[in-house]
Formats: structure tokens, sequence, C-alpha cells
């Protein structure tokens, strides 16, 4: 696989079962608007110009399916087929990263709607001093903090946000992070992570108001009917 010039490499994540969806194929293989939804993702990052070529991580046994929905977006795509957890997933798809890699874009097939330009933004905000960068959505309601049932306070909503993918990172950095928080039994929630623990410059940008995942079937149909489908 080869991205060309300096161009980022993102991974798309697509291994994921989906089990709170309810159906019986993985999340990222249903249908929005009569495509998969991995097709909308990949899609998506392969309109940045910023992004060179793809990895797509699926379920075993469902790569056919993957490569299917990729054909056509116009950059190079690698296939390989993903771990257990979305953490062993970002890991396999890391070591198919060519080693002169400047940039990866890690990405959730279950947000199909960040936009193209959401992926150039991360990339473009990679520096050297800057190692990873993370779009972030407000926190518009008020947050309490809860102890077995009990409110014991109020959170600053003002110091806080929700992630949202994709992230870009310097890819030496993602990559050994990585392998060093799998090493030591630390599990991540997100890639920025990976570079939080070690005290890496992550950076926060302004997210995408639609970027939202889709996680219940109730998400599901509202992205079916955004799409223009049938089933919403």
């Amino acid at each position: 696989m080869e991205a060309g010039n300096d161009a980022a490499v993102a991974i798309v994540l697509a291994a994921g079962a989906g089990r709170r969806v309810g159906a019986e194929e993985p999340k990222a293989f249903l249908t929005i608007g009569g495509r998969p939804m991995l097709a909308v993702a990949a899609g998506a990052a392969a309109a940045s110009p910023a992004v060179g070529a793809l990895i797509v991580t699926a379920p075993a046994g469902w790569e056919e399916e993957a490569q299917a929905c990729v054909e056509a977006c116009g950059v190079p795509v690698t296939v390989v087929t993903g771990g257990a957890t979305r953490q062993q997933s970002v890991q396999v798809a890391l070591e198919a990263l060519p080693l002169d890699s400047k940039i990866v874009a890690v990405h959730d097939a279950a947000r199909p709607f960040a936009p193209p330009d959401l992926f150039t933004a991360v990339v473009e905000a990679v520096s050297a001093e800057v190692q990873g960068v993370v779009p972030i959505a407000p926190v518009t309601d008020t947050v309490k903090q809860v102890v077995d049932g009990r409110v014991v306070g109020t959170l600053d909503r003002e110091r806080l946000g929700l992630a949202q993918t994709p992230q870009a990172f310097d890819a030496s950095f993602l990559r050994a992070a990585h392998r060093r928080a799998a090493a030591s039994g630390v599990a991540l929630t997100d890639d920025a992570a990976a570079l939080e623990r070690e005290g890496a410059v992550v950076v926060a940008i302004a997210g995408d108001p639609n970027n939202v995942k889709i996680t219940t079937l109730l998400d599901l149909a509202n992205a079916d009917t955004r799409m223009g489908g049938t089933d919403g």
C-alpha cells in the first residue's frame, strides 16, 4: 500500500459486532440510505485531500464484504482482520501501516457522518510539536458526579468535551504508545488516551455536531432517514 507524497493513512475500524444494535451482521455492514455504513465512512475519509490510503479492519469472515464496500473509494485500501476489541483492532491496523508513514488518522465506521474536511483538519493539525489531535464536541448538559446512586458533585462542563473520531497522530508515536499500553495491560477507550498517558501533546479542535455515533437501533433509524432511506 502506498499513500503517496506525505498524505496520511486513515484507519477505518469496522470490526465491531455492534450487539447493542441487535442485528445479526456486524454494525459497520448495516445499511443507511441503502449503503453499508462502512462504505459511507470510508468514502468520507478517502474524499479528504489529506488522506492518501486506507486501512480497514473487518470482522473475521467479513474481509471480502469489507473490500467490496471500499472498492470505489479511489485510494489504495488494505483490509485486515480486526481483533476482539477496538484496541486490538487498532494495533493490528498499525502493524499494517507502512513504516515510513508520518501521520495516521483513526476513525470509527460507526461515525459515518464525519465530513471529509474534519479528516483534513485533524491531519493538518499534527506537527512536530503536536503528536495527537482530537475533535471535541461541547458538553451542553449539566454533568453530575454520582457514586453508588448518590450525587456527590457537579462538574464544570466548560472544562469537559466529548471526543469524536477521526483522531490524527504522529504515526510513530501512536504505534509505540499502543504497544506500550498493550504490554502494560492498559485498556484504552480511544487512541488519544495512549498518548495522553505518556505525556505527549494532544490538542483539541472543534468537532462536528453532525458527527454522531451509531450505537442503538434508534441511532440507526435516524441515520437511515438522514441518508434518504426508507427504514427510518
